[in-house]
């Protein structure tokens, strides 16, 4: 995904992190252990990948985009069982049957759906789980709203949150992993001045500094944290969405 290509380190640095209860719900409920062996699709700056090596495992981060990946690899040097791919979702060209659990994290939509699951169906060993994830912004804030407003208003692309609730998507969910288990998990992120602008431009859809828009979106969005901070933070509240299942093989 080259829109990923020139917001890697903001990517890395300012996109929220996924919470630790999602290891525990993983151990309790799909059988996660310490030598399960994962693989990270969409892996991206290695947000996901750097929860999943905290347990002890071996993480494989396939990701097309070299900046991003490239990154991942930086970020994460000092896991060695981190292991970075050049790859995608339709060709991860990871051996057969060599996988336990396919994770995805904010990357699923990005995805090509059928070849995606004939590929994670040729990599998964027997009962393996697909585990996709996603934090959504939650609409319950005042500060959340004005936000979404914002970055609705300065979009320079065709701008929707990628939620798995939607019907669409939800319909391919279904489709993808059959009879699948979902769990919501709180999550949080608390952001100084820097941090905020950091977040906004780690975003596919907005334009950086060459739009002419940008500067008006930036005076904006110093509004909008002066209006809501406290004690030098704003709060972005989220919902971190997870789906898990076996794929769905009879389509």
């Amino acid at each position: 995904m080259k829109r990923f290509s020139n917001r890697a380190v903001y990517y890395a640095r300012y996109r929220p992190r996924y919470p630790a209860a999602i290891l525990d719900f993983m151990k309790r409920k799909l059988g996660l252990t310490a030598v399960s062996l994962i693989a990270d699709i969409g892996s991206g700056t290695g947000i996901l990948s750097e929860l999943l090596l905290s347990n002890g495992n071996t993480v494989y981060g396939v990701e097309p985009n070299d900046e991003m990946r490239t990154t991942a690899e930086k970020e994460l040097a000092a896991f060695l069982n981190f292991k970075s791919v050049r790859g995608t979702a339709e060709d991860t060209t990871l051996l057969a049957k060599s996988i336990d659990f396919v994770a995805a994290g904010q990357a699923f939509h990005w995805f090509n759906a059928d070849k995606a699951k004939v590929e994670f169906s040729r990599i998964l060993r027997h009962s393996g789980w697909v585990v996709l994830i996603w934090n959504i912004r939650r609409d319950s804030t005042p500060f959340n709203q004005s936000y979404e407003q914002m970055v609705s208003k300065y979009a320079a692309l065709p701008y929707s949150r990628h939620d798995p609730r939607d019907k669409e998507l939800g319909g391919n969910l279904k489709s993808f992993l059959g009879d699948y288990l979902h769990e919501t998990f709180r999550n949080s992120q608390a952001l100084d001045y820097e941090g905020l602008l950091g977040r906004v431009q780690s975003s596919s859809y907005i334009s950086l500094l060459e739009d002419s828009k940008y500067e008006l979106m930036v005076s904006e969005l110093r509004n909008l944290f002066n209006e809501y901070q406290e004690r030098g933070f704003v709060q972005i509240e989220y919902d971190s969405e997870l789906y898990c299942g076996q794929l769905n093989l009879e389509d």
